[in-house]
């Protein structure tokens, strides 16, 4: 489904062009256009991380509207890197990570960093790591990210995991 990285790209040049937040198009497909999903967009230029940002719910009225203000996001939103400048446009390259409704995991055997990304949630501390990420190749290497990145110490007690998997899509 090339029309999600097309629909990224357009936001993402919009914006910085013009301030502009762009429209669905008519001619979506209906599923982008009728459904409703979490979505998490990367940008990558030069393969390194450009920007990332995302939703593990819904929080548009479709997939399309979610994937425009997602793409928005991780390229001037993401408070690790600068808002991107428009002679980086024709660098950037763009995932689009449509996620599956999180699970809960009664025990962390059920992981695989391959297969499911994790939310880890204790009290006000949230994390969320998508699935298949470099480096992250075992289960203790994911959750250890994810305790980082969510603010919590190693080995934690008591955190509430959810699992989910992605559907993934990458201008070729």
């Amino acid at each position: 489904m090339e029309e999600v990285i097309e629909l990224a790209q357009r936001a993402v040049e919009s914006f910085c062009e013009r301030g502009d937040i762009i429209d669905p198009p008519a001619n979506l497909p209906d599923r982008l256009l009728n459904d409703r999903q979490g979505v998490f967009v990367t940008l990558k230029k030069e393969g390194d991380l450009r920007g990332c940002m995302g939703t593990f719910r819904p929080t548009q009225e479709n997939i399309a509207e979610e994937i425009i203000t997602n793409a928005i996001s991780a390229a001037f939103r993401d408070p690790r890197f600068p808002p991107v400048r428009s002679e980086e446009l024709s660098d950037l390259q763009y995932e689009i990570s449509l996620l599956s409704c999180p699970e809960p995991v009664k025990d962390t055997s059920e992981l695989d960093p391959q297969k499911y990304g994790v939310i880890a949630q204790k009290g006000s501390a949230r994390g969320l790591l998508l699935p298949n990420l470099e480096g992250l190749d075992t289960v203790e290497k994911q959750l250890a990210a994810l305790h980082r990145k969510a603010g919590l110490p190693p080995g934690e007690p008591d955190v509430d995991y959810k699992k989910f998997t992605v559907q993934k899509f990458t201008a070729e």
